[in-house]
């Protein structure tokens, strides 16, 4: 199969908290993985540019391992590779201390 991305959104300074929309796509998510023998899974956190630097580093890791942990708790047992981003690439471009929601997002890709 072709690989597939997919994004979910997170509450403002949450860590866990998803906005409901990325609940389905979640779903959605977790159908297209089980459809695959042996995807690999890659799960990348990213943050608005409030905040200080290292504080979004550590909030875009824990975004990206709240994904995993509701991968795992779907029964995917897959290896999933996890990384953060920080606030370093934004999909809207915003000056510092600026809310964007469209970049308080985690991206996974299944190949």
């Amino acid at each position: 199969p072709r690989p597939a991305s997919f994004t979910v959104y997170f509450v403002t300074g949450s860590a866990q908290e998803l906005t409901a929309e990325s609940r389905q796509t979640l779903e959605r998510l977790k159908e297209t993985i089980a459809q695959r023998p042996a995807p690999e899974i890659s799960v990348i956190g990213h943050t608005d540019r409030v905040g200080e630097l290292e504080a979004n580093d550590a909030l875009s890791r824990k975004r990206a391992e709240t994904v995993k942990t509701l991968l795992r708790a779907a029964s995917v047992n897959n290896e999933i590779e996890v990384s953060g981003r920080g606030e370093r690439e934004p999909i809207v471009r915003t000056e510092d201390e600026v809310a964007e929601a469209a970049n308080r997002r985690v991206e996974i890709n299944v190949r």
